[in-house]
């Protein structure tokens, strides 16, 4: 490629996202290698440059045009009002990229039940934008104060409810609070800026990009079985897979036999395995899927 070849400039997420949002790259066929010391990591297309972006700051730089995409959270994009074209829901059965929720809370026996208990308190938060609209929704006025870390650790001495991001609980329960109110339900999002968006090439560009990570995902938590079936149980077989099962049947060089193949949920193959062999399909097999493109 020539110095002046277009590319496009992607934003991968430092921190909790990196490793599950490298997985998902190499699941959609992309190798991205992440260097401990570079902020610019590689990837085998010579069309695409990464730069790598806490998600608290993505959407600002998706919006000023610095990066053409990136991935981030909804919480982030919502907290810095950017003004950016969302184009997909990346959330996937994997750490992080799940939903996680923004919640009010205080400690236990403190005398706030309720958003409503906390006029003229002082809350502390790393989403400070976030908390501000929510105590507005409920006519509240408190004091937000930005939280440089260990949130969960500030009531009730130095303050008297916090807004945290929670995945499990388990940071709360050990910190001995309770949940008032969930402020918000995140899960990551692929952005782009609004004009990279109307460009031709970055556009086809991102679209091919989008089809093979959410076909990353589609695959995520599926599998492939493939089995034997005599032809007079071809039936019996069939009524056995889920309804939304679409199955392939065919022909083997044993003119009584037939080769069946269909994709289903990996959780139910536990359960589908023994029943099909008792309804006859024979040299059953579990093959993994890198991706689905619906």
């Amino acid at each position: 490629m020539t110095d002046n070849a277009p590319r496009l400039r992607l934003g991968i997420p430092k921190g909790s996202l990196q490793e599950t949002t490298q997985k998902l790259f190499q699941r959609a066929g992309y190798d991205l290698r992440i260097s401990g010391r570079s902020y610019y990591p590689d990837i085998d297309d010579p069309e695409i440059e990464c730069i790598l972006i806490r998600p608290q700051e993505m959407a600002r730089y998706v919006e000023q045009g610095v990066l053409d995409c990136a991935i981030t959270g909804l919480d982030w994009m919502l907290e810095t009002g950017a003004d950016v074209e969302e184009l997909a829901d990346l959330r996937a059965p994997w750490p992080n990229y799940g939903t996680v929720r923004w919640v009010m809370a205080s400690k236990e026996g403190s005398p706030f039940d309720s958003v409503k208990d906390l006029e003229g308190c002082h809350i502390a938060t790393e989403a400070v934008g976030m908390t501000k609209r929510f105590l507005a929704e409920h006519n509240v006025s408190a004091s937000v104060e930005f939280s440089w870390g260990a949130t969960e650790v500030k009531p009730p001495i130095l303050a008297d409810a916090i807004v945290d991001v929670s995945e499990t609980g388990s940071s709360l329960r050990a910190n001995q609070l309770r949940v008032m109110h969930v402020v918000l339900e995140s899960t990551p999002r692929f952005i782009a800026n609004r004009a990279a968006a109307r460009d031709a090439w970055k556009r086809a560009k991102i679209e091919r990009m989008l089809m093979l990570l959410k076909g990353a995902i589609a695959a995520a938590t599926r599998v492939l079985l493939a089995m034997n079936v005599p032809k007079g149980r071809v039936d019996a077989v069939l009524q056995i897979l889920p309804a939304l099962a679409t199955p392939t049947v065919s022909t083997l060089s044993d003119p009584d036999w037939v080769d069946l193949s269909t994709v289903v949920a990996e959780k139910q193959v536990r359960e589908l395995i023994p029943r099909l062999y008792e309804a006859g399909a024979r040299g059953i097999i579990e093959l993994p899927i890198n991706k689905i493109i619906e």
